[in-house]
């Protein structure tokens, strides 16, 4: 399914990209793929095989404490109904418990490390290596369930957009990543039963026999696709290298024109309302005494601050009380840290290098264009679907999109809250399944993909609903 959606995501952001004019020039999709793919290695891969190693070396004085034992076995009830194919005390619960901890405590960045441990260990359990396993896929669904006690990330964004009171997102994320997550173990535990869902024995194909097989031939579907992709770029082609007006005619006829033009603008008045927001607030600082931050705020930070240090405390402090060499299992722990990073950098530039094409495009623009009048019927604000199709797809992209809607005028508090919870009800389930399945080898994800969607939708409309229900009269 992934071959499918990766080149259909492909061919619409290079079309799209031919029609509006961003093929080549200064906002050429080529030049964002090629940044997309740099920073999949040099911005995401690398960092993250130092936090990989670090956080592999905690887990491994956790686990030699026995603290992760602990905390398993007293999930365990849970556990064993969530994951009936692990064994109990399976090195893979303790690390499932730990990823999972560090999403409720939003500490995302820190999530991940331990995610890929628990995938690795999952492996270990898998029978088809090439498949991914029912216990998996509801780990993955899990995550992309998001189900978050704290949305740290949504709320820096509206601190820093100028929207008051952004505490006021917390409960409702709460209730709209307990939606999402919920439908996303129903989801995972309904789709596994499938028939189009079932695991597929390994493939073992020697080079021998890769070198004799031939390419299989054109199916007729095939050639239709095929031809009415070739007739699509050659008009693409057509204007790229007529006449500019031959372009400019086709958007004005069309009415593209002022979408982009209107698009745009939001965005400049964005970034410029944002940069001025942050100068007035070093300026503020600068000059005015600090103001004491509310208990709220001052407990929230506090308790997000120490989390990190407590688990540190607590792994060394156990683990050498018990007489554990700390340093050298650290160590140990820690040494295969920077393995998985490099087999993930295949899959990141695949994915992020797409994504920068379809993002740049201005395929999201035309698509909120043509959907307007269905999502005013259905009660959902036109204003999110960006971030709503954006948040699954990319991380980055969708802090660039939750910032220009949270800092535009023209749009409702309500608007503004919901953009907030919605950020922090979903999560980024097309990265999330390419780097935990890419560590570990996994080329067919089943139902995981879909499963991970449905939380996103899941979570998407609680938080529609919940934005609605508490923030319509503000």
């Amino acid at each position: 399914m992934l071959n499918y959606i990766w080149a259909t995501l492909l061919f619409i952001g290079l079309l799209v990209a031919g029609l509006v004019g961003r093929v080549s020039g200064d906002a050429s999709v080529i030049d964002a793929a090629m940044k997309g793919a740099e920073k999949a290695v040099m911005g995401i891969a690398l960092p993250l095989a130092g936090m990989m190693m670090f956080w592999l070396g905690v887990l491994r004085l956790l686990e030699k404490a026995g603290v992760l034992e602990a905390v398993v076995r007293l999930l365990s009830p849970l556990l064993r109904r969530l994951f009936p194919d692990v064994p109990t005390g399976h090195p893979a619960m303790s690390a499932m418990v730990m990823n999972l901890s560090a999403n409720m405590l939003g500490l995302s960045n820190n999530a991940t490390p331990l995610g890929l441990k628990a995938m690795g260990h999952l492996q270990e359990l898998n029978p088809h290596k090439q498949s991914a396993s029912n216990a998996m896929i509801t780990f993955l669904a899990l995550n992309t369930g998001a189900f978050t006690l704290i949305p740290m990330t949504a709320m820096n964004f509206l601190n820093a957009a100028g929207v008051s009171h952004s505490f006021r997102v917390i409960v409702p994320t709460i209730l709209a990543t307990a939606c999402a997550s919920v439908a996303a173990v129903i989801a995972a535990k309904s789709f596994q039963r499938l028939p189009g869902f079932v695991a597929q024995p390994d493939e073992f194909i020697s080079e021998t026999q890769s070198t004799a097989v031939k390419p299989a031939g054109i199916s007729t579907k095939a050639k239709f696709w095929l031809t009415l992709l070739g007739t699509l770029f050659i008009g693409v082609s057509a204007l790229e290298l007529g006449p500019p007006s031959w372009r400019q005619t086709v958007l004005d006829q069309t009415g593209l024109s002022t979408v982009l033009a209107k698009s745009a603008q939001r965005k400049a008045e964005a970034e410029k309302t944002l940069a001025l927001k942050k100068e007035e607030a070093k300026a503020a600082a600068a000059t005015q005494t600090k103001v004491e931050p509310p208990v709220w705020r001052r407990v929230m930070d506090g308790a997000s601050g120490l989390a990190i240090p407590a688990i540190l405390i607590l792994a060394v402090s156990v683990a050498w009380a018990r007489g554990v060499k700390v340093y050298e299992e650290f160590v140990d722990g820690a040494k295969e840290g920077f393995q998985v990073a490099v087999r993930i950098m295949p899959y990141l530039v695949a994915m992020l290098a797409v994504l920068a094409i379809l993002r740049e495009s201005g395929a999201f623009q035309l698509l909120e264009y043509l959907l307007a009048p269905l999502l005013n019927m259905l009660g959902f604000p036109v204003e999110l679907l960006s971030l709503a199709l954006m948040r699954p797809l990319s991380g980055s992209g969708a802090q660039g999109i939750l910032n220009e809607i949270l800092t535009r005028p023209d749009l409702s508090e309500m608007v503004k809250f919901t953009a907030g919870i919605l950020y922090g009800s979903t999560e980024t389930t097309f990265y999330v399944l390419t780097v935990y399945f890419g560590s570990v080898g996994i080329r067919r994800f089943r139902h995981a993909l879909v499963a991970g969607l449905t939380a996103d939708f899941i979570g998407m409309v609680a938080a529609v609903f919940f934005g609605r229900l508490l923030f319509a009269f503000t």
